[in-house]
């Protein structure tokens, strides 16, 4: 009999609520064979398991970072977190029957994973919490990134939203933008695992840790090749100080590819905050293309489409 071997990453990661780190984002694709080229022609995942519908990949020696699930629409399927352990994921589960959050599975909807549920979250979007990541060689790759980092969306009630992550799962306030603007959030040392920003509802983007600006550069490169391009940067971003670049895969949701992310270590250290006209969004320059905020999916709740 097989034997599979769980872990939560290779790499230690301190936290202090009840998420350990990022676990993934599963997105529905329309086009999933062009999906699966960006992921590996472009941004230099590695496919790590394939069924009938659904296609899962990884940049860390993880069986999953980002799924791709087959289906007429284009949309965020889930936004996978990683619990500390079993005590937090049953605390969590707690937090989400006393809040009367709809159960969507009772046990792990993804693959790879030891034990977890899944959930409908504010304004219909779907949260798997999880534990016990199968481990997979990462293997030689020539290019890609080192690992998922984090996630950038646009929830109506932006406030609602943050007070949900940290009342459900301890997220902390790192940067505040404006009032009521936009939030960034963490759940580890990383400056943010989430960033919200007020809009209509929609994903905007996921990103990736490379290791230098050089690799940004050649991500501009690969698009090039491609017949493809940036649609931002790279730019130097003041909340989180990370510097950053920007392209638009085929589902529509946006990819962050960036380098230099804060660290913070001092879980008392108050929030930053910034006025919403500040340079909070570019430490480089003023300037940002009018449409970068427009790109974007919506939760597949909204479209009616979720299983």
């Amino acid at each position: 009999m097989r034997q599979i071997a769980f872990a939560l990453t290779e790499r230690i990661t301190m936290a202090w609520g009840l998420i350990r780190e990022m676990g993934h984002v599963s997105i529905q694709t329309n086009d999933i064979e062009g999906s699966i080229f960006d992921a590996t022609e472009l941004l230099g995942l590695r496919v790590t398991e394939r069924t009938d519908n659904e296609v899962y990949l990884a940049a860390n020696s993880v069986h999953h970072e980002l799924t791709y699930v087959q289906s007429e629409v284009n949309g965020i399927h889930s936004l996978g977190l990683i619990a500390q352990n079993g005590d937090a994921l049953r605390e969590i589960r707690r937090r989400v029957a006393n809040e009367n959050f709809k159960i969507v599975s009772e046990t792990p909807v993804s693959a790879g994973v030891q034990d977890g549920f899944s959930f409908i979250g504010p304004e219909g979007w779907v949260f798997e919490i999880y534990t016990g990541m199968q481990h997979n060689d990462r293997g030689l790759l020539s290019f890609g990134p080192d690992r998922y980092g984090h996630i950038n969306f646009h929830p109506r009630d932006v406030r609602g939203m943050m007070e949900f992550l940290r009342r459900i799962f301890d997220f902390r306030l790192s940067d505040v933008i404006g009032d009521d603007y936009a939030y960034f959030m963490r759940c580890n040392p990383d400056h943010h695992g989430i960033a919200l920003i007020k809009g209509q509802g929609t994903f905007h983007h996921h990103a990736w840790q490379v290791q230098s600006i050089g690799d940004l550069a050649k991500l501009g490169d690969r698009l090039g090749a491609a017949g493809r391009e940036l649609i931002w940067g790279p730019v130097r971003h003041g909340a989180g100080h990370n510097i950053a670049a920007y392209y638009v895969e085929t589902s529509g949701a946006v990819v962050e590819l960036y380098t230099d992310l804060e660290q913070i270590y001092d879980d008392e250290r108050d929030p930053i905050i910034w006025g919403e006209d500040e340079n909070w969004w570019n430490m480089w320059s003023n300037r940002r293309t009018e449409d970068f905020r427009t790109f974007g999916i919506p939760t597949v709740t909204e479209l009616k489409t979720f299983i």
